[in-house]
């Protein structure tokens, strides 16, 4: 007998208690082991952004174009906001780099703001995907002023 088969006869497959048939070999890693998984960009911005939101002092997400086209989008019947407007990643296979633009409320601290969303962006994306965030750029696009939001939705002016 070889050394290849002496490993192979005799011994139980630890999952079902099969003696493993002739030219089999034992398998060593465990199943969640083997094989890849990959994850898409779009799963890293969603998370990203939806991370982004929570905290407090943030306004919405987004450039001005980006955010127009958004408000456009939410008020369409069946359309769904999208979360990840204002993000943008780049995935490799074990890391991220992160991309955020914010607007802020008036008032608050920016650079307390952008630490909290950059701590809870890098935390959620690695504690879900399992990838490692080399990274969280975030660029404030603008402040949003208490008196904004009346003239969004205030009345027309014409008739």
């Amino acid at each position: 007998m070889t050394a290849t088969q002496e490993k192979t006869v005799g011994r139980q497959d630890h999952a079902s208690g099969a003696v493993p048939g002739p030219g089999r070999t034992e398998v060593r890693e465990p199943a969640g082991t083997r094989g890849r998984t990959a994850i898409a960009d779009t799963v890293v911005v969603k998370i990203a952004g939806m991370a982004a939101r929570e905290i407090p002092g943030v306004h919405d997400m987004g450039g001005g174009l980006s955010r127009t086209l958004g408000a456009v989008r939410d008020r369409v019947p069946g359309g769904r906001p999208n979360v990840g407007r204002g993000v943008k990643v780049e995935v490799g296979e074990r890391q991220a780099a992160i991309d955020v633009e914010l607007v802020v409320e008036y008032g608050v601290p920016v650079p307390d703001v952008a630490r909290d969303v950059r701590e809870n962006v890098i935390a959620a994306v690695e504690r879900i995907t399992g990838l490692e965030v080399v990274e969280v750029n975030i660029a404030v696009t603008d402040v949003h002023l208490p008196g904004d939001d009346e003239d969004e939705s205030g009345e027309s002016r014409v008739a």
